[in-house]
């Protein structure tokens, strides 16, 4: 047995299988579900005083009601930018304007559509789960090397694994269940 007990920093897995779950959420919060939400502008860009800066960076973002969002830009030179950064973001969504406010009214999906997003989210969702599996690879490279250096014992490598795997299949069970939320909720009506 080694002189040093050998510790598996599974707080560091957790943490990076959490990122991923993150980026999970925020990926899945761009999709358009038919539903108004100030979260589907995020991932917009307005070309503002010779930058790209997020969009609510340059004006309010509101959610009045179901159906609509709307943008009180702060800056009246900026409307047309705001404008066109909406129309190139692939939203499909085409702005109104009243002024400073830009309104954006969100249509109904169609079935063909709401199929497409599904395929989305289940790409974005495969994406997580490489991730996930991906830290679970240098879990057990980790376990694989301690073990080729002396320092676990071959039931401690057991262990590790299980501990590790079991991490794996908890936010695999999480990005699964994600996905069936998003696309529940994209198919709704």
């Amino acid at each position: 047995m080694a002189d040093e007990e050998f510790m598996l920093d599974t707080d560091d897995l957790e943490r990076r299988m959490q990122g991923a779950m993150g980026a999970l959420r925020t990926e899945f919060a761009s999709l358009r579900t038919g539903r108004a939400s100030a979260s589907m502008l995020e991932p917009v860009m307005v070309d503002a005083y010779g930058a790209q800066t997020p969009i609510n960076q340059v004006g309010t973002v509101n959610v009045p009601e179901p159906r609509l969002v709307t943008i009180n830009v702060w800056d009246r030179s900026l409307v047309g930018a705001v404008e066109k950064a909406i129309m190139n973001s692939g939203l499909g969504i085409n702005p109104q304007t009243n002024g400073t406010i830009v309104m954006l009214p969100i249509p109904e999906l169609n079935e063909e559509r709401r199929k497409e997003l599904t395929r989305v989210a289940a790409q974005y969702a495969e994406h997580a789960r490489v991730a996930v599996r991906n830290v679970r690879r240098d879990g057990m490279d980790q376990i694989k090397k301690a073990k080729a250096d002396g320092q676990v014992s071959e039931d401690d490598q057991k262990f590790w694994e299980d501990e590790v795997q079991d991490l794996t299949d908890k936010f695999i069970k999480a990005v699964d269940d994600a996905l069936e939320n998003k696309q529940g909720e994209i198919m709704q009506v």
